[in-house]
């Protein structure tokens, strides 16, 4: 197992914004859990790795994020290795000098293998052209009605086919490297929560109900997905920030970016889980009955768009997309919309503590 110094209480949950309480007060933790950990620094100090430093910054300091090497007894802060590492790792754990270091291997930019890795559905035209003109003639009659209310939009494909397989070919390239599978839609695996417990209506603090043209244009940018055209993105690899989601064309602000996917269990099943992206589903009064979506064996782009460091103005200042919470004909669904207009070549980011302060990100770039 990876050795740690005391024990870290990483928390590896993200929860969307509740659009009615956004200034909802953190979670605050139990004083016997902070005493426990003090027992359990005191325990450490006095252990046989006492002296041990950080390979990378040379400091002994903040002994509950030092991760020690299973092969070499070597030192690193989490926050040191690059990419950052946000929790300890489940199982065995090796430095970057005692592990074989492997480049990511490029998914194959080959039309037949992209087709069949998406699952992409041929069809005879472009959905995105058709369904705009049909936008275009019922939006004549309301226009007045629409500078009032905001509506969410639908992502723009790039219009290049080739861009378009170069975006997949990058998101299954970074899909491949955290072995996981595509999935677009939220799962329901056998032993783990039925889709039948998935009730908005159980949300204790109330969820935003979506409106019948909000659930057209979800609608939509699924369907698009579904026959090739992509959100105008690219998964990028970053050597401090591991894969993270550029913009490939002007967004809007508004635009639906993606939604949140994965399989869905109930916490209770995975409060010790190693997996660093689980986003809450529903948060209920029952604490039993609250889900989670667990994106680590399928999933899409939501996975790889990073989130801002809360600690500081300059990591504020990054957010372009949020993430919130909506009542899709009585479920819940988890949505990434634009917060911005979002330039060409803007990396994607949010907060991922909108709602609970759950993640650390003290350390994020």
């Amino acid at each position: 197992m990876a050795s740690l110094r005391a024990s870290t209480v990483l928390r590896k949950r993200t929860q969307a914004s509740n659009p009615f309480f956004l200034d909802a007060s953190p979670i605050k933790r139990s004083r016997s859990s902070v005493e426990e950990e003090e027992e359990e620094e005191e325990e450490w100090e006095g252990g046989d790795f006492g002296d041990v430093c950080c390979e990378e910054c040379g400091s002994g300091g903040r002994g509950s994020e030092l991760l020690l090497c299973d092969k070499c007894d070597r030192g690193f802060h989490l926050f040191c290795l690059r990419p950052i590492l946000a929790a300890v790792p489940k199982g065995s754990w090796f430095c970057p000098s005692c592990s074989k270091s492997r480049s990511v291997a490029k998914f194959p930019l080959i039309q037949t293998k992209i087709i069949d890795f998406f699952r992409i559905q041929r069809s005879s035209g472009a959905t995105h052209k058709s369904a705009v003109c049909q936008k275009r003639r019922r939006r004549i009659s309301s226009l007045a009605v629409s500078k009032k209310k905001r509506k969410l939009l639908h992502f723009n494909p790039s219009e290049d086919p080739k861009r378009r397989l170069e975006q997949m070919a990058s998101l299954a390239t970074a899909l491949i490297a955290t072995g996981a599978q595509f999935s677009n839609e939220l799962t329901y695996m056998p032993g783990m929560a039925p889709r039948s417990v998935n009730r908005a209506a159980l949300e204790r603090e109330g969820m935003q109900v979506m409106t019948k043209e909000d659930m057209e244009t979800l609608n939509l940018c699924k369907k698009m997905m579904e026959g090739g055209e992509c959100p105008p993105l690219m998964v990028v690899f970053d050597p401090k920030e591991g894969f993270t989601v550029e913009a490939d064309r002007f967004i809007r602000d508004l635009t639906i970016i993606t939604e949140y996917v994965g399989d869905v269990d109930y916490l209770k099943n995975r409060e010790n889980d190693d997996g660093d992206s689980m986003m809450t589903l529903l948060s209920t009064a029952d604490p039993s009955e609250c889900l989670v979506i667990c994106p680590d064996k399928r999933s899409n782009i939501a996975r790889f768009i990073n989130g801002i460091n809360n600690h500081t103005p300059e990591g504020r200042k990054k957010q372009n997309v949020k993430c919130v919470r909506f009542n899709v004909n009585g479920e819940s669904r988890v949505l990434l919309i634009a917060s911005r207009d979002i330039r060409k070549g803007e990396r994607l980011y949010y907060d991922y503590n909108a709602y609970e302060n759950e993640y650390p990100t003290e350390h994020f770039v």
